[in-house]
């Protein structure tokens, strides 16, 4: 993830508002539930499970958590950091475990 205090090297002529970071909403989800595109739009709908107790058991509820609209632009671009951040977190799974020490007295 980019350091949102060191400007980056290749920035363009956009610059992203450092007070918007903290007002953005936190969207969560399981899955994408349904997707398409309409008028040049990709429309994608994210999900999440819900855990709901019955009796003894558990029924489990899908709900909505947002509807994502972008042009394909957009969609490129996230797909593009989706890989990207997948690559890193492949790459941090591969990396050998570090051996605690054994303290000695």
């Amino acid at each position: 993830m980019a350091d949102p205090e060191t400007p980056g090297t290749n920035q363009g002529p956009v610059t992203i508002s450092s007070s918007s970071s903290e007002r953005a909403p936190i969207i969560y989800f399981d899955g994408a539930s349904c997707f398409g595109h309409h008028n040049g739009a990709i429309q994608i709908e994210l999900a999440a499970n819900l855990l709901m107790p019955v009796g003894a058991a558990v029924r489990v509820d899908v709900i909505q958590t947002a509807h994502l609209r972008c042009s394909v632009g957009a969609a490129l671009a996230l797909r593009e950091a989706l890989d990207k951040a997948l690559a890193m977190y492949k790459q941090g799974q591969q990396q050998p475990t570090e051996e605690i020490p054994a303290v000695k007295n």
